[in-house]
């Protein structure tokens, strides 16, 4: 075998031939090709294996065997990259998986937006504070918060720095859930603080209780413990938006003929970044990561169609994901007509609804927040829309956080506008807090009611 029968017109590094939008300005062209070489000789992040079995999931999902559930931060600071934060994720994770789980009776697939969510698409590439211009913080992949020169310029060193910090995320994800701590005998294990005061702990409480019966049931009529409820897959995933850091671990493996991006086992692309003849669609065709593409109002039928025709060719089922992501308002007028774009080209593809991104809004103080109605709306509206046109909502994508933030208004407590200053930590766009999390998730679980 040799690399050329993978795919004869395309290499890890053939997008640089192509116009590539929302990446950054480095001035030290050098220093970031040094940078990319030394990052293309050090261990890949995830395995060609992890990968697969993720395609597999995201298949079963498309029949409608499975649900997936994708949360995580907006953006992964470095500073975040902490045991206490890395553990309180992982638990509203379980914690929503297991309520999806009880409710839904199928299996959920696990992706966090975590190990790797580190560069953030902005709206423009400088920001003006008090008359001084300076580049747009585009993530801690690229450049740093703090509004001076010299944070804001593109600093190649910190490619290094969140490879090294998705390394220590995955490493201790992966001992967590090796070490038992998924082990659904002991849910116990992953409460979080709210379990005793919020308005959903007796909820979630008789859920723990009902499943760990039902084990303690079937292991006791069965003679043996089941091995499967003693650990989950965690898989990671983040918008693959910084080229550079992507081509550098993308390998090709001679067994399989096939180029991973081996950054992570689920990477997606923005609608901003989904020119046919861009960069990161030139990118992502060539390797054999599932992916995501996210759509929203201004995708037309006939981009959609191209996107699949370019990145999926051979109609491979769990290759490709659809995240939609339109508002409240607009989710009626804009996702069936691209619904039935796609049963017109026959192609298999997850559909997974982002009720998030679509219902950004600004307070009138000048904070964004997300009103958790408007959420649950376009989340209602995506199921309605999916069944009545015979098609499966296999997913949701959700920016959430294990912390008490307040950052998104509304939920069990109510939260307002005028909370929000509370505990607003969120760098970039606003998060659902814990409690908002599981709403959520009884919601899909249909274990509270969605009128």
């Amino acid at each position: 075998m040799t690399k050329k029968m993978a795919n004869s017109d395309w290499h890890p590094a053939s997008w640089q031939t192509k116009s590539a939008e929302q990446q950054a300005n480095y001035p030290d062209q050098e220093a970031l090709e040094s940078v990319v070489s030394e990052l293309s000789k050090l261990p890949p992040l995830v395995t060609s294996w992890e990968v697969d079995a993720l395609k597999e999931q995201i298949a079963r999902a498309q029949r409608g065997e499975a649900f997936v559930l994708q949360g995580g931060d907006c953006a992964e600071s470095f500073a975040d990259c902490t045991s206490e934060s890395i553990v309180a994720k992982l638990k509203i994770l379980l914690q929503m998986s297991l309520v999806m789980l009880f409710g839904m009776k199928k299996p959920i697939v696990r992706i966090g937006r975590m190990a790797g969510q580190y560069a953030k698409p902005r709206s423009a590439d400088t920001e003006t504070l008090d008359g001084l211009a300076l580049p747009s913080y585009r993530g801690d992949l690229v450049n740093r918060v703090p509004f001076t020169s010299e944070d804001r310029v593109p600093d190649p060193q910190l490619v290094l720095r969140g490879y090294e910090r998705a390394a220590l995320t995955l490493n201790f994800v992966r001992s967590l859930i090796d070490g038992g701590f998924a082990d659904l005998h002991h849910p116990e294990y992953w409460d979080l603080d709210w379990v005793g005061h919020s308005p959903l702990a007796a909820e979630y409480h008789n859920i723990l209780g009902s499943i760990a019966d039902s084990l303690d049931f079937l292991e006791s009529i069965s003679g043996r413990s089941f091995d499967q409820a003693q650990r989950v897959d965690i898989y990671s995933g983040h918008e693959g938006l910084h080229l550079h850091y992507e081509q550098a671990q993308t390998r090709f493996l001679e067994r399989r003929n096939r180029w991973y991006d081996l950054t992570t086992h689920y990477p997606w692309i923005g609608m901003r970044t989904a020119a046919m003849d861009g960069a990161h669609v030139e990118f992502f065709r060539g390797v054999a990561n599932p992916i995501g593409i996210k759509i929203g109002p201004g995708m037309t039928a006939e981009w959609l169609q191209d996107l699949l025709r370019v990145l999926n060719p051979n109609n491979e089922s769990g290759r490709i994901s659809l995240i939609h992501r339109f508002s409240a308002k607009s989710i009626d007028d804009c996702l069936p007509n691209l619904i039935r774009a796609v049963k017109a080209t026959g192609a298999p593809v997850l559909w997974i609804c982002d009720p998030m991104h679509g219902n950004t809004e600004t307070t009138a103080e000048g904070i964004k927040t997300r009103r958790f109605d408007n959420v649950i709306s376009e989340l209602q509206s995506a199921f309605r829309i999916h069944q009545s046109m015979g098609t499966y909502l296999g997913g949701v994508h959700l920016e959430l956080t294990g912390e008490n933030v307040t950052e998104c208004t509304g939920g069990a407590r109510g939260l307002t506008d005028t909370d929000l200053r509370r505990s607003y930590k969120s760098m970039v766009d606003p998060r659902l807090n814990y409690e908002q999390a599981m709403e959520v998730a009884m919601r899909i679980a249909g274990l509270r009611d969605n009128n």
